[in-house]
């Protein structure tokens, strides 16, 4: 029996290039879009999205290719126009924002130096702290203890006290002054007696005085200088001022002064003469003497004034006698 007749495959077609490569892109996988940024013209900081999309030339002939590469930059030129039309609000918005961020990094320094070893930039090493911090801790107290010295040695002021003063001798007589004009001529001798007593605790002083003086009424006639002395704490002394004047010249202001008594006749006969003494001669004695203690070195140094005024009456019959000053003084500080 003779065999069957074999069948013919159906004929297949040959597939032209045409369809060979749309069955390619039909048969890939879409391809993920992606985003180029490019810098703008105007800084390193802005930057301007140009979005193009881009296919695989695989994808799509070269034909489609070149019609998106044409789409893609007119898309990319827009943007750039876009991009230059906003480019001075953006270069202002960054200057300002570009400003704080600097400053806010600054103190951000300034507060990451603080930790550690003190090794942040901008900021204060905390060993230099300590030490600013002990140095003005340091200075506080030392003034606030000056300051405690002076006020209690403000409270302990030295004590002058005038005792008494002596006449030795006074004359009144007629002569001429510098210039040869005639007129009364004045010379008086006297001793002034006084104490001065340093009642501080902790602190010597340095004394000194303006020159003693004895007037009568505006005329100075006669004055004497006390010499430097320096005096412990908690201690006295006792001073003797010699206070001259020699030939005063007293201009007729002197009318009522006179140093030799007056002979009177006797009241009857073969009676003695009557010899009046002269009249007491109204003076007025100053003092002023100057105190210096120098408590811490020369950061506490208080200064103390002490002024008496007295009022002493002469009494030429009393000459060589001491004539207490104790109730007669006024003392002003």
């Amino acid at each position: 029996m003779p065999p069957p007749p074999q069948q013919q495959p159906p004929h297949r077609h040959a597939k032209t290039d045409s369809e060979v490569t749309s069955s390619m892109a039909a048969s890939s996988p879409p391809r993920a879009a992606y985003y180029v940024q490019s810098p703008s013209h105007d800084d390193g900081e802005n930057k301007t999205a140009a979005s193009s999309f881009h296919s695989s030339p695989a994808a799509s002939p070269p034909r489609s290719a070149s019609r998106h590469s044409s789409s893609s930059s007119r898309f990319s030129a827009s943007a750039k126009g876009t991009a230059s039309g906003a480019g001075g609000g953006r270069r202002r918005g960054s200057a300002w924002a570009k400003e704080a961020a600097i400053e806010e990094e600054g103190l951000l320094g300034v507060d990451d130096g603080s930790g550690g070893d003190g090794d942040g930039r901008g900021g204060i090493p905390r060993r230099a702290r300590y030490l600013l911090g002990f140095a003005g801790a340091f200075l506080g107290l030392f003034l606030l203890f000056a300051l405690v010295l002076w006020g209690a040695s403000r409270n302990q002021r030295p004590v002058v006290a005038l005792r008494a003063v002596t006449f030795h001798r006074f004359v009144v007589q007629a002569g001429t002054d510098a210039s040869l004009v005639p007129t009364e001529m004045a010379s008086l001798n006297a001793t002034v007696s006084l104490t001065f007593r340093n009642v501080g605790t902790f602190f010597g002083v340095h004394v000194s005085a303006d020159p003693v003086t004895l007037h009568y009424a505006q005329l100075q006639l006669a004055s004497g200088n006390m010499k430097y002395f320096y005096q412990p704490r908690r201690s006295q002394r006792s001073l003797a001022v010699a206070v001259v004047g020699d030939k005063v010249p007293l201009y007729g202001g002197g009318a009522g002064l006179s140093s030799t008594p007056t002979t009177l006749p006797p009241p009857r006969k073969r009676a003695p003469p009557v010899v009046v003494p002269p009249p007491p001669v109204p003076l007025r004695l100053a003092v002023r003497v100057r105190s210096r203690a120098f408590v811490l070195g020369s950061l506490v140094k208080p200064k103390f004034y002490s002024e008496a005024q007295c009022s002493v009456t002469m009494d030429q019959a009393r000459l060589g006698k001491p004539v207490s000053l104790n109730k007669a003084c006024t003392y002003t500080h």
